[in-house]
């Protein structure tokens, strides 16, 4: 059975930093392809930064320069490291682990950046 265990969001003021962090189980994670979407409220889900089996990353354009996306096959996890923290930022992100075409979600973690 795939699980994947989220953890790291929590509440910060702008300008600060919170480091995500996604653990798989049940899965070839090597394999897989990661990747971190965000859901503010009242918008759509959209993704945040990816990265492949090989290391490639992807980014939106929005946290560019800020979020750092990475993984330790070894832990079978995948970090999302978020630097200087606007208010937009705000919102639940979820991991998503896919494997063979078939996708995997976490439960969501909410990161809120408020003063």
């Amino acid at each position: 059975q795939v699980q994947l265990v989220e953890s790291g969001g929590g509440l910060v003021q702008p300008g600060g930093s919170l480091r995500l962090s996604c653990a798989a189980s049940g899965i070839i994670f090597r394999f897989a392809v990661t990747t971190w979407y965000r859901q503010g409220p009242g918008k759509q889900r959209e993704l945040a930064a990816g990265i492949t089996s090989g290391g490639s990353t992807t980014y939106a354009d929005s946290v560019k320069g800020r979020f750092t996306i990475s993984r330790d096959n070894a832990k079978n996890t995948v970090y999302l490291q978020m630097n200087n923290l606007k208010p937009e930022d705000t919102a639940v992100y979820y991991c998503n682990v896919k494997v063979v075409d078939i996708n995997y979600w976490g439960q969501g973690t909410q990161v809120t950046v408020s003063s």
